[in-house]
């Protein structure tokens, strides 16, 4: 039977909605979100999300890859609150799925936080802070009530809110962990920007092996040579056990991306089975790892 359902560009496009008492880290929020891969506005009156969720879907953004927009909803836009049910259900006829995410904190955690960066609360119009402070938890109680996630940050560190917010969208330990392996050769530099090196030059080299040496790790004849040569297989065992304690102590640890370098000689043959196998051996714990060849790229970019 062909299916005959017809769907919107919008299917599949998620709206979060970050919103809540003001010092109780919005901005924080909204940073800890656009790393989870979010595209994120501020201070966005609620009626401009249908006509932006309207233009990201129609003018490419879904099929380019942007399927979540967060918006920060402040008491600065307190005039459209009003509107907020009508655009939701509206988002709901499009396909969209919209959550709200509140973020709360005690008067005196607020206080304390206002008093800190001294200044002055948004509805504080130049009276006591706790009168703003008192306003705005009463315009936004009805938010409140109807959010599907509520956040008291009283107690918690930054870190911390950033540790409960990936466990409310992404789950808890390490799949929460971004995982980028990539392959380098030594004699062009060894990389800055690793959490953890490897150095693979104890394997035999392909280089000097005929056949082999035009070829990459990318290629199953190098890649077999490579991962069946003594000592390959040991050292996977041993690297794989390594990261996985690493990466389940980032989890907790409010570190959520993680750069593993793979280095030999070149960076052609090695270092990129070597990282291939040590991809897929983290990807079978259910991690989300990209892989990529820092030599290679820059051969094909001189071609």
């Amino acid at each position: 039977m062909t299916d005959t359902r017809i769907t919107s560009p919008a299917d599949g496009f998620e709206v979060l909605l970050i919103t809540g008492m003001s010092g109780a880290g919005r901005s924080h929020a909204a940073d800890s979100v656009e790393d989870m891969g979010w595209y994120v506005v501020d201070n966005m009156p609620p009626k401009l999300l249908v006509p932006l969720v309207d233009m990201m879907t129609n003018a490419g953004g879904a099929s380019a890859g942007v399927h979540r927009l967060a918006a920060v909803i402040d008491v600065r836009s307190r005039d459209y609150f009003d509107d907020l049910s009508a655009v939701i259900g509206h988002l709901d006829d499009l396909g969209v799925r919209t959550r709200i995410l509140f973020l709360d904190a005690s008067d005196d955690v607020l206080i304390r936080r206002y008093e800190s960066v001294r200044r002055p609360h948004p509805l504080q119009s130049g009276g006591r802070l706790i009168d703003g402070i008192h306003d705005e938890r009463a315009l936004l109680a009805h938010l409140k009530g109807r959010a599907d996630m509520v956040i008291d940050t009283s107690a918690l560190s930054i870190h911390q809110l950033s540790t409960k917010l990936y466990e409310a969208m992404l789950g808890s330990g390490p799949q929460t962990v971004a995982v980028h392996i990539f392959s380098f050769g030594f004699k062009y530099g060894v990389p800055l920007d690793a959490d953890f090196v490897a150095d693979v030059r104890f394997l035999p080299n392909p280089f000097w092996v005929p056949g082999l040496r035009d070829l990459t790790g990318l290629d199953a004849p190098v890649s077999d040579y490579v991962l069946s040569s003594e000592g390959a297989s040991d050292f996977l065992d041993a690297y794989e056990k390594a990261m996985l304690t690493a990466i389940r102590g980032y989890a907790q640890e409010d570190k959520h991306f993680v750069t593993i370098a793979v280095g030999c000689t070149g960076g052609q043959h090695r270092s990129v089975a070597m990282s291939e196998a040590l991809a897929a051996r983290l990807r079978a714990h259910g991690l989300e790892v990209s892989v990529s060849a820092r030599e290679l790229q820059r051969r094909h970019q001189r071609h």
